[in-house]
């Protein structure tokens, strides 16, 4: 596995090693003792989650004040943009965000470590993502900072105006949302 280091401290972009011929293709999406000695991160997953979305929907920037969860994205067929925003107010990276496209074709995987705002926009017709969390899911400690914020300023890759659930229209901006401790 290729391991790429963003320019947020933590965040990574991950290249399985995939073995294609003829028939298609193969390759490890998780392998515990590879990821351990490519990133020097020893994870333990909890949970894995699966959605599927249509061209133009955008989902984020999501987070939890507790249970914080630490996520490795993928996407099985279609294509994003992926981002993660530095949410630690003590951070030097604070208020930073980077960002992948991830898709069927370069089959990247991206980590988002804890404490971190997470978000993707659909950018192919639709689009099945898959992520591993190192926590629960905890509805009562989820938070969502507005997806536009110009405090942050993403460049979504993305034309026109996305589709969002109630839930992300509402977000809080980066300087109004209750946000984690920053923790080394």
């Amino acid at each position: 596995m290729n391991v790429i280091q963003t320019e947020l401290p933590g965040v990574l972009i991950l290249e399985p090693r995939v073995f294609g011929d003829a028939r298609g293709f193969f390759f490890e999406s998780y392998n515990a003792r590879d990821f351990r000695e490519t990133t020097g991160l020893t994870i333990d997953f909890v949970q894995d989650n699966h959605s599927r979305s249509t061209k133009g929907v955008l989902r984020g920037l999501h987070y939890q004040l507790e249970q914080a969860q630490g996520k490795l994205v993928r996407v099985a067929s279609g294509r994003v943009f992926d981002v993660a925003v530095d949410i630690r107010r003590a951070s030097p990276s604070f208020g930073r965000w980077t960002g992948v496209e991830l898709s069927e074709t370069n089959q990247r995987m991206f980590w988002i470590p804890p404490d971190f705002a997470h978000g993707f926009v659909v950018l192919s017709e639709s689009a099945d993502f898959l992520y591993k969390t190192t926590d629960y899911y905890a509805p009562q400690h989820e938070r969502c900072i507005l997806w536009n914020d110009p405090a942050i300023g993403i460049d979504w890759h993305f034309d026109g105006a996305p589709l969002l659930s109630a839930k992300d229209r509402a977000g809080t901006p980066l300087a109004e949302a209750d946000l984690p401790v920053f923790r080394q």
